[in-house]
């Protein structure tokens, strides 16, 4: 949360910085205004009436309506001569009974949260709120307009709440309501036996707001339908159509991978093993060709032996020359 005011609680000597957060937050579902035909969403000009021209914010000055009379017009420097108020105080009047507080003056709600330095004055504060079941009736200055106020507790924290001003509130009074009614005592009998047996603890969470969700609903509907989607501006650059692109892409892969989420991973790992095999396909050759090359060497060595045998004697050559080519000739047989 971001605070929308910061200030201090003044009651007698005591002052307690506090800062003001909003406590209510709107949750109800914005529509804009689009033309029917071609779904173009539709701007509103301030035109003046009198020359029909479009204006800006500049030449826009605020006026005042008298009641069955002319129109004042007010500029920036009859505003800044009046006396407005910028304390940062809420200033406390007085304590009264809570019952005597009426909730339909409640206006605005605001949760306070202490300084560091102001704990123990705030704690104090809260505590004696509570004991004596009493509620500071406060005047504040929030967004340049003195309001008037209360300080309550509500679960440990202190709230100020901006009341409506007594001339504010309508009288409830209605004259159909003056009539004289006759209630039997039967009635009153049953209609408290229909209370009673609707009385319980309020729970706000078992409450819910059925047309939001409903109207929520029918969108998602409508969203996942393709009715009535209205495609928003898209991005001309070529990079951003790129994007646009992976990103379904992924979003896509991500869907209908479900459990098989980790489907790209294995044409990674192929990628990196594709490269091994080669290598490994590289050297295996590499091996067998260096096996081989001894073996060859080896034949062609021993041949050059055998001539240096045959200076000695001739009988043994001979004999060992056919048992060597034979062998020579089987390992030729072999390879083929």
């Amino acid at each position: 949360m971001r605070a929308i005011w910061k200030g201090s609680i003044s009651f007698g000597l005591v002052s307690v910085p506090v800062k003001a957060y909003t406590a209510t937050e709107d949750h109800d579902v914005r529509f804009h205004q689009v033309h029917a035909v071609d779904n173009g969403r539709v701007k509103y000009n301030r035109v003046c009436r009198e020359c029909g021209n479009v204006l800006e914010l500049s030449d826009i000055a605020k006026a005042y309506q008298v009641p069955n009379g002319p129109v004042i017009v007010l500029d920036e420097e009859d505003f800044a001569s009046l006396p407005v108020t910028s304390s940062k105080e809420i200033d406390v009047v007085e304590f009264v009974p809570s019952a005597q507080v009426d909730p339909v003056r409640f206006d605005k709600s605001y949760l306070l949260e202490p300084d560091e330095r102001s704990l123990k004055p705030y704690v104090l504060l809260r505590e004696t709120l509570e004991d004596t079941d009493l509620t500071a009736i406060v005047k504040v200055s929030l967004r340049q307009k003195q309001q008037l106020g209360v300080l309550r507790v509500r679960e440990n924290v202190l709230m100020l709440q901006t009341m409506l001003w007594p001339d504010e509130v309508r009288e409830p009074h209605f004259d159909i309501l003056d009539q004289d009614v006759d209630i039997r005592a039967q009635e009153l009998t049953m209609a408290a036996s229909l209370v009673e047996s609707l009385a319980g603890d309020f729970d706000p969470d078992q409450y819910h707001d059925n047309y939001r969700e409903q109207l929520l609903a029918l969108i998602d509907t409508k969203v996942h339908g393709g009715e009535g989607v209205v495609v928003a501006d898209q991005p001309t650059s070529e990079g951003g159509e790129v994007v646009d692109l992976l990103t379904a892409l992924r979003e896509s892969l991500a869907r209908a991978g479900g459990d098989q989420s980790a489907a790209p991973k294995p044409r990674k790992s192929s990628a990196k093993k594709t490269p091994a095999k080669k290598t490994a396909t590289q050297k295996t050759p590499a091996k067998k060709t260096a096996a081989k090359a001894p073996a060859k060497k080896a034949a062609a060595k021993t041949p050059a032996k055998k001539t240096t045998a045959k200076k000695t004697p001739a009988k043994k050559t001979a004999k060992k020359a056919p048992a060597k080519k034979t062998t020579a000739a089987k390992r030729t047989r072999k390879t083929a």
